[in-house]
């Protein structure tokens, strides 16, 4: 069985807040304080509020910290992470979440990641908000984490740099990089931190997954946003085993050009795919698209576009290729298909959270592979090659 946390977001998300919650759906507040200690860095303390707002019970989590305004390079915070006594799971993941959020600065600002400052995340509370979160993540042996669309608010906040518009240009940065659904909201504060967006940048799937709850907990903001102002957790479990393969009924939709140029119908597909259009879940998208090679009257060269589609989509699907091709008219017939059942789990790499697609006939696992675009985001931003990190990731899945 697979461990998961599920984020919902309705009011957005903060390093503190999301501790909050963990620590509200039964994180043991004692276990974490001892891991934390292995940072060996001094002058913070950690401590739960139990509050009641809007008729919820919840937890407001505080980080007291001695130090003041101490602003950090991704390397000092590197340094803290190695000389730690801090598992070498958890100093892998959340240097990937620091190291993600020194990319996002350094793409708003201009620079590289080693010349960013961190000012308000490179301070001593976010540093113990981030460790603490994959800390407990551990500790609540969740496999896998997942987040809703994210509502990011309205507004100007002040920083380190002078008054910034909300959403804050390194929010929108992290975000970007990992296409997160948003939906709108009109609240006038700063709802997704930098901290909160760098964590579910790094660790979530965009999705809700269909899980058997066994907790939930909500974690507080500080400020009264005229509603609720926190983000809940669900934690539960899900079967990664199937009692049986899968049998469904598609459309597949198929039409031959001649007069359209290759890289026209590199983009058709891309449209079909709704690859352009990720951060919106309710996008029709054709399951599967593909060309042939083919001749035609008159000795002529041309290609079939198939499409495979869900029939609820179908319509949509044929009005895209009717707009985005010279073709007249498509050829259409329903199919039957099997599939194996697929399970998508999270896995830690030296460079970053890598999710991997478990493949599965039945009660059988027939194989597994690395998600292409994490494993490209990460040779990317870490400048390794990519089989590398498709290595990594295996490694990581074996040994679990």
């Amino acid at each position: 069985m697979a461990r998961i946390a599920y984020f919902d977001c309705f009011s957005g998300i903060s390093g503190d807040m999301t501790l909050g919650a963990l620590v509200d759906a039964g994180l043991d507040l004692m276990l974490l304080r001892t891991e934390l200690a292995k940072l060996n860095v001094p002058g913070w303390s950690i401590e739960a509020e139990r509050v009641v707002r809007y008729g919820i019970a919840g937890t407001r989590l505080h980080v007291r910290t001695e130090e003041q305004q101490t602003h950090r390079h991704l390397s000092d915070i590197a340094h803290i992470l190695a000389a730690s006594t801090l598992s070498a799971d958890v100093q892998a993941r959340a240097l990937a979440i620091f190291t993600r959020l020194a990319d996002a600065e350094a793409a708003v600002h201009g620079t590289t990641r080693e010349q960013v400052h961190f000012h308000e995340v490179g301070a001593l509370d976010a540093i113990v908000d981030i460790v603490g979160v994959v800390i407990g993540l551990k500790l609540l042996d969740v496999d896998a984490v997942y987040a809703s669309p994210l509502p990011l608010g309205r507004g100007w906040i002040n920083a380190a740099h002078g008054r910034i518009p909300v959403p804050g240009p390194a929010v929108l940065q992290l975000l970007s990089a990992v296409r997160a659904p948003l939906q709108p909201d009109d609240t006038p504060f700063e709802l997704v931190t930098p901290t909160g967006a760098a964590l579910l940048a790094e660790l979530a799937t965009f999705e809700q997954p269909a899980l058997n709850i066994a907790a939930a907990g909500y974690g507080f903001g500080g400020r009264d946003i005229g509603r609720l102002n926190a983000v809940r957790v669900w934690i539960g479990e899900v079967t990664t085993t199937h009692a049986g393969p899968t049998q469904d009924q598609v459309v597949l939709l198929e039409t031959n050009i001649d007069d359209q140029p290759g890289e026209q119908l590199a983009y058709v597909a891309e449209r079909l795919l709704g690859l352009a259009e990720a951060a919106d879940s309710s996008w029709p998208r054709a399951l599967d698209v593909w060309w042939t090679p083919i001749g035609m009257k008159k000795g002529r060269s041309a290609i079939m576009l198939s499409v495979l589609v869900r029939p609820a989509d179908e319509e949509a699907i044929v009005t895209t290729i009717f707009r985005e091709t010279t073709s007249l008219g498509l050829r259409r017939q329903p199919v039957e298909r099997w599939t194996c059942a697929r399970n998508v789990r999270t896995v830690t790499t030296a460079w970053g959270s890598v999710r991997v697609k478990e493949q599965r006939w039945g009660d059988e696992l027939l194989g597994a592979a690395p998600e292409y675009e994490d494993c490209a985001a990460l040779a990317r931003a870490h400048h390794v090659p990519l089989r590398s990190v498709y290595a990594a990731a295996q490694e990581a899945l074996h040994a679990i």
